[in-house]
């Protein structure tokens, strides 16, 4: 069965595509503990775990096939720079029309 790493599980195993067999998630997961040691398994304790693109529906014990695809998604976070929200703008928007009504 393929695997795909992103970001920092990708980073921790060193490597974006792997391919490991198991029967289940949970026996991929721990071959692939085994495979890329304590760095990996700590971005697996945050990470989500997905099948041919979605959340496996009995977890760890969700079984696997031949021409499967487990994707392993750590969290993210990034970005940088003020928001631009909706919310923000109409905040703006909200506190210009406000001022513009108290104008003489």
């Amino acid at each position: 069965m393929g695997v795909r790493l992103f970001a920092s599980a990708r980073e921790a195993a060193g490597a974006a595509n792997d391919v490991v067999e198991a029967d289940t998630v949970g026996g991929a997961l721990a071959v692939l503990r085994d495979r890329y040691g304590a760095d990996f398994s700590a971005v697996l304790e945050t990470a989500r775990v997905w099948v041919n693109g979605d959340e496996p529906e009995m977890g760890d014990a969700t079984p696997l096939h031949d021409g499967d695809e487990l994707a392993v998604l750590p969290p993210v976070s990034g970005g940088s720079g003020p928001s631009t929200s909706a919310t923000s703008v109409t905040a703006s928007s909200d506190r210009r029309a406000a001022a513009d009504s108290l104008a003489p």
